[in-house]
């Protein structure tokens, strides 16, 4: 079998250290695509599967807490952040967007290739297909495919992440400020009404399944069955 791995790092000669290390380690068991910056990433994590990804947090464009943010509303694939930022908030927040382990600079190529093989025989298993699912809308978590009355349904990221949130707290009355949160980053600035505007994209591409999702006025949005 072998592993995708994702490396999204700047440095053109810490690709290739880590490039050479884990392919004298592995053989062929490890297959690394690399991206130059956070912008790279973002799309190659929109586009293609992963088994584990390895993010830069100092990226240009985008850096990599925000992108390890936005995988998070889509993916639960094994991340690992490859920093020199070893402070303590630092580690905690990374954590807190959801990083399974972190490295930090100068680090071990062995540590580095070490926990990278573990978090993939941790994920090797456990990984099977799961599935959400409420009223006629279902979402696999494995595949990232969308139905709604049996119909396949194509949804940009933004939408995909609303409605993956939405169906992970069905019942739930969700306010605009925590959708933000969840979907935009703390750090927008944006206006609110953004999220209204992805709502009724969102419905429109469910369909009739779109009525699932009611305005409850004041307080923000509810999925139901």
């Amino acid at each position: 079998m072998t592993y995708r791995i994702l490396l999204a790092e700047d440095d053109a000669q810490i690709r290739e250290i880590i490039s050479d290390y884990f392919s004298a380690q592995s053989g062929d068991r490890m297959e690394l695509i690399y991206a130059e910056n956070g912008a790279e990433a973002k799309a190659f994590l929109q586009s293609e599967s992963f088994d584990l990804v390895i993010l830069d947090i100092m990226m240009p464009e985008i850096d990599g807490f925000t992108v390890c943010r936005e995988l998070r509303a889509f993916s639960d694939v094994p991340a690992i952040f490859l920093t020199a930022r070893a402070r303590e908030e630092d580690l905690l927040y990374g954590y807190e967007l959801g990083c399974d382990d972190y490295i930090t600079k100068p680090f071990s190529l062995a540590q580095l290739y070490a926990k990278t093989g573990a978090l993939l025989r941790r994920a090797k298993g456990t990984v099977v297909s799961r599935e959400l699912i409420c009223g006629g809308i279902s979402m696999n978590l494995t595949t990232l495919a969308v139905t709604a009355n049996s119909t396949a349904v194509t949804l940009a990221p933004k939408e995909f992440a609303l409605l993956k949130f939405l169906m992970e707290h069905k019942n739930w009355v969700i306010s605009r400020d925590q959708l933000l949160d969840r979907i935009w980053g703390t750090d927008y600035f944006g206006s609110p009404r953004v999220v209204d505007n992805h709502i009724k994209k969102l419905r429109q591409a469910l369909g009739k399944a779109g009525a699932q999702i009611r305005t409850v006025i004041a307080r923000g949005y509810q999925l139901t069955e």
